[in-house]
Parts: structure tokens; sequence; C-alpha cells
């Protein structure tokens, strides 16, 4: 028997990217996997398959991370299910582009809702069941620009570098229950999330920013469709919850580890720099 159809593993954002790969390959591993879309149907009206939208195999539920009474129903209909909840992967995200000063503070909210405030959402109604069960692993889908801030996602790198910061404290605070918390870290990988990209209304009219902004944007887009395949990160997310003490970060993707090693071992000025150049500041 497969020890691991007693694992229940609950994925946001499993529509399509790195949630849909996680959730493919766990279930072709054996665990319980649900997935969430905004998408999916209701929880009254039964699990979908995710041939629903456009995948195979494990089952989705509706859940919108914006939402405390969403979250709190997708986890209660699983626990009603299961009776348990082993694994939490949040993923659900996506990407503001434009400058700081073309963001106004309606859409930098809207970024932090999905980005951030969903993981402490999920991380909230996950931790008292994983603390009843003395066991559990919550992973938090970060990313290569929650460690060095990128020209034109400032908001995106913010909702990442505050996602770092509460997985840091998390990780001290659960410890005593058996709780892992970790981080996986992606640089650029070929998901849906290019295409996704929102544009701050302000970032396409302003003629201050628009040359360099549209430059810098094209490098972006240009390294993610060049990028590594999401079940890459499927593996590592597998190693991680069959490993009995995980690390707290798991960085993925060999552009974003040089960027981040360079950031360290160079004088900030330099670095900066050299992360000017490749983005087409210079």
């Amino acid at each position: 028997m497969n020890e691991n159809r007693n694992r229940v593993v609950l994925i946001t954002g499993a529509s399509s990217g790195i949630g849909q790969a996680c959730a493919n390959h766990l279930h072709q591993k054996g665990y319980r996997v649900y997935g969430t879309s905004r998408q999916a149907r209701p929880h009254a009206t039964g699990i979908s398959k995710t041939e629903d939208i456009h995948s195979t195999a494990f089952e989705m539920i509706q859940m919108n991370v914006d939402y405390d009474d969403s979250v709190a129903q997708g986890v209660e209909f699983i626990l009603d299910r299961e009776g348990r909840l082993d694994v939490v992967v949040n993923n659900a995200g996506f990407g503001v582009a434009g400058s700081v000063e073309d963001t106004t503070i309606e859409e930098a909210k809207s970024q932090f809702e999905t980005n951030f405030f969903g993981a402490v959402r999920l991380c909230r109604a996950a931790l008292p069941i994983m603390r009843r069960q003395q066991s559990g692993y919550i992973v938090n889908i970060s990313s290569g620009a929650g460690l060095i801030s990128i020209p034109f996602q400032g908001m995106y790198s913010a909702t990442k570098f505050a996602l770092e910061g509460m997985t840091e404290a998390l990780h001290m605070e659960v410890k005593p229950f058996d709780i892992h918390m970790v981080l996986i870290e992606p640089g650029d990988f070929r998901t849906k999330f290019t295409a996704n990209r929102r544009k701050t209304v302000a970032s396409q009219q302003n003629a201050v920013y628009l040359e360099k902004f549209t430059a810098s944007l094209g490098v972006m887009e240009a390294d993610e469709t060049r990028g590594l395949s999401p079940i890459k990160i499927a593996h590592i997310l597998e190693q991680i919850i069959e490993t009995p003490s995980p690390r707290l970060r798991y960085l993925v993707g060999l552009s974003s580890g040089v960027a981040i090693i360079l950031k360290k071992i160079l004088p900030y000025r330099l670095s900066e720099w050299v992360l000017m150049k490749h983005y087409k500041l210079l």
C-alpha cells in the first residue's frame, strides 16, 4: 500500500503553472491532492476533476484566498472529507508590473491581498489542525524577487519580501509542534504567470518611465519564456515533504541564484549596476 495515500495535500492556485505541476506530480505519487481555483465548482455542487480547467487527475475545490470565508470553507470541506491536513502549499498569486510611482494604492493592495494576505489566511486556517496532529508542512511559494527586488516589479517584490519575513517568524513559532515552514524561491519558469501579469494603468501612459518600463518588461518576459519547466519545482516540493527536517529555504533556478550570490558578495552599488544593466535601465 502506498503510504502517501494517507497524506492530504492542499495547493492553492492549481489551475495552471507551478500549482498545477505540483498537484499533478503529487497526485501521481499517491498523495490525496486538493487543488484550489477561483473558477472551480463550489463545494456545494461537489468536487470537480481538473479536466474542467484543462488538466487531469487531481481534485479541485473553489477557494478565493482574498476572502476569509472562502479559505475557511475550503479548509473545512477538506477536513470534513479527509479528517486531516498534512501539507499546505501557498502558491496562489499574480504579478503587477509598473513603477512604484505609477502604482496606485488600490493596485498595490490588490497585489498584497492575494500574494501575502492570502498566504497568511491559509496559514492561520491550517495551523490549528496541524497543531492538533502534531505534524504538518506549510510550503510558501516565494520568489527570487523576495530576495532581490526587481525594477518595475516593486510591489510584487514587496509581497514576496513580506512573505519571506512572515515565514521566518512562523518557522520559529511552530517548530515546537513539529510543523515545518518552508520557502521555495523560484527564479524564471515557463508558466502563464508571464501572460497573466497585470500592468498598472499609469505605467502604460506615463512617458516619464514608459521607455525603460517597456524595455525592462521585455527582458523579464524573455527570461521567463526561456525559463525552466515548473515540474522541477514539483520535484523539489516532493523532496521537501518527504524530508523529516527540511531547510527553511530552497532556491530553485540558476539565474536567480547567481544574482543573489552577487548581491551577497559584491558592494551593493556594483550588484545594483549589474541588475540595472540586465534589465536595460543603463
